[in-house]
């Protein structure tokens, strides 16, 4: 489908061909100045560079030429050369008519599938979700929603923490609360019990106090050291530990992911590029790839050219012992074989923007990664508290991703039992789904790189540019269609009849570009820019329309048609953003 702005500037080009001057300069664009004209054409300044002829005639053989055109209803050349332009109302209504019916109005032209790798989560086993977790995974839900709206296959990998030290820390503290547990015994030869020796919240208590006591007793770090040796070389028990740790881990991760509706595709981790490392440390020796450098091994990555100090990717450090960086680059070594992607895409906290420099030079350097497959890291920023500093608890620690949800969730609660519109049953469950909207719009209507202010006050008001006034507005709409009664689905959209109709009919026809950026931006903000101004829109029209008291039945079938594209829009908006309405606020 052609974008509305593409086709307005097929015309406007065709007229400048008509009087004779070059096409190229008709592309039109949005007006700057609504309260003049709707869009724009410039393109009278430069051909007049070429033509030796003052822009103002050019606008106004330009104007000539569109006169009759099916696109415009008004064609106005000003000086000192603009082309001031407002769509036809018939053309506008029978454009978004073509909008309606396609399976996705938001995409226009033509789209070549991609196969992404999209890493995001990045937690690490047998610890709780924390507000540190929440960015990676609402902007990477969101961005895999936007690229498979436009046709790519992305498989969302959640890439987790779990072949670290902290395993050996668990298994090493477990061995003194627990020793007569059979996976420390060394001449156990029959099956392992199936259930966990441990509950989830044993094992996130487990984990901090082995942490401090590793800090302060260098006995028991040594230990932890050897734990973790012992696991990573399969030893049978330790083994078997690690996979109850991970059975009962995973299974916390995916309840509290789920609440925020954030699903993966693959529940890959550290653990599972382990093998692919000795074979490629072996194949980047045999290239000479690697270089020696105190001791170490290293991947130089630095370039001509570079404006800052690009260190050398270290694979393998002096005592032999491997880091993040391998394990990273056996990752993607993992998942060029596993999926041939065209781009892998990760999203952590932009202090990690060096690493995955590093990690991707030596990934392209050494064959690992083709030119044509996009490597690209988003670095977030951090959610801030009202002081300007990192968000934590009223204690000072860091909040669980779970005390969070819950916090807002009685919040909007209570607002909406204030207002005495939903029975409790009613309003409990209501206000899980405007929580979800209230927490994610708030983090995604910024723009990813930057901090933000965490303000739930603001965030959960239902005014204003927030996720709940979204939902208000979808809400709204679903009374107006419900109380109307009639098939609205089967109904046509007409030419509109009045301003705020147009705005909102010119609003629904922007979807494509807006859409268009944020797939091409990876940018759930411009989703969530798009999604106020077309609400602004919707909201404007209801209070200027008197929709269900207008007597003329063709007139509010059209009001009908309308609004029921701008609620799927609206909803195909939010559920790019990972929530969902309610049916009643």
């Amino acid at each position: 489908m052609e974008k509305l702005i593409d086709k307005l500037s097929a015309a406007v080009s065709a007229a400048f061909a008509a009087a004779g001057y070059d096409p190229a300069c008709g592309k039109v664009t949005v007006s700057n100045r609504p309260d003049l004209c709707e869009f724009q054409c410039n393109g009278a300044m430069p051909a007049a560079k070429s033509a030796h002829k003052a822009p103002i005639l050019i606008a106004n053989d330009v104007v000539a030429q569109l006169g009759g055109c099916e696109f415009f209803a008004s064609a106005e050349a000003v000086a000192p050369g603009f082309i001031n332009l407002r769509v036809a109302p018939g053309a506008l209504a029978a454009h978004l008519e073509d909008m309606r019916l396609s399976d996705r109005p938001g995409v226009a032209g033509t789209h070549t599938p991609r196969t992404v790798v999209l890493d995001y989560g990045g937690p690490n086993v047998a610890k709780p979700l924390h507000i540190g977790h929440l960015r990676s995974a609402i902007i990477g839900e969101s961005i895999k929603r936007i690229y498979r709206y436009f046709g790519d296959t992305v498989i969302g990998d959640i890439h987790l923490g779990d072949w670290g030290l902290q395993m050996g820390l668990i298994i090493a503290e477990l061995r003194e609360r627990r020793p007569d547990l059979p996976y420390f015994d060394d001449d156990f030869a029959g099956d392992y019990p199936a259930e966990a020796p441990f509950t989830i919240s044993e094992l996130e208590e487990i984990y901090p106090t082995a942490s401090a006591k590793s800090k302060v007793d260098e006995a028991f770090a040594k230990k932890a050291h050897e734990a973790t040796y012992f696991l990573q070389n399969h030893k049978r028990g330790y083994y078997a530990l690690w996979e109850h740790i991970m059975r009962v881990s995973v299974a916390d991760l995916k309840r509290n992911y789920e609440n925020l509706n954030v699903s993966f595709d693959v529940w890959k981790g550290e653990s599972d590029a382990e093998p692919y490392i000795p074979p490629m440390l072996e194949k980047l020796e045999a290239q000479g790839a690697l270089v020696e450098s105190e001791g170490a091994k290293v991947i130089p990555v630095a370039a001509e050219g570079d404006k800052k100090e690009i260190p050398p990717c270290i694979l393998v450090k002096s005592d032999g012992a491997t880091l993040y960086a391998t394990t990273d680059l056996a990752t993607i070594v993992q998942r060029m074989e596993d999926y041939h992607p065209d781009k892998l895409l990760y999203l952590t906290d932009k202090r990690q923007s060096l690493h995955f420099e590093q990690v991707f030079r030596a990934a392209r350097k050494t064959g690992i990664v083709p030119e044509a497959t996009e490597l690209q890291h988003i670095g977030f920023g951090t959610m801030n508290g009202k002081d300007g500093k990192p968000f934590k608890t009223r204690s000072g620690g860091v909040m669980r991703l779970e005390t969070l949800i819950a916090d807002i969730t009685s919040y909007v609660e209570q607002k909406i039992l204030e207002n005495q519109t939903l029975s409790p049953a009613e309003a409990a469950e209501t206000a899980k789904v405007i929580a979800v909207a209230a927490l994610k719009y708030g983090d995604l209507s910024n723009l990813a790189t930057k901090d933000y202010i965490f303000d739930l006050e603001r965030f959960s008001a239902f005014e204003g540019n927030t996720g709940p006034y979204l939902l208000y507005t979808i809400v709204r709409i679903k009374s107006i269609l419900h109380r109307w009664g009639g098939d609205w689905q089967a109904l046509s959209l007409r030419p509109a009849d009045s301003d705020s109709a147009k705005q909102l009919q010119l609003a629904l026809a922007d979807m494509p570009d807006q859409l268009g950026m944020a797939y091409r931006d990876s940018a759930p903000n411009a989703v969530c820019a798009y999604a106020y101004a077309l609400a602004g829109a919707v909201n404007k029209f209801y209070h200027e329309t008197h929709i269900l008291t207008e007597e003329d039945r063709e007139k509010q079938s059209g009001y009908i048609a309308l609004i029921a594209f701008a609620k799927r829009a609206l909803e195909t908006c939010i559920d790019l953003l990972g929530f969902s309405a309610p049916e009643r606020m």
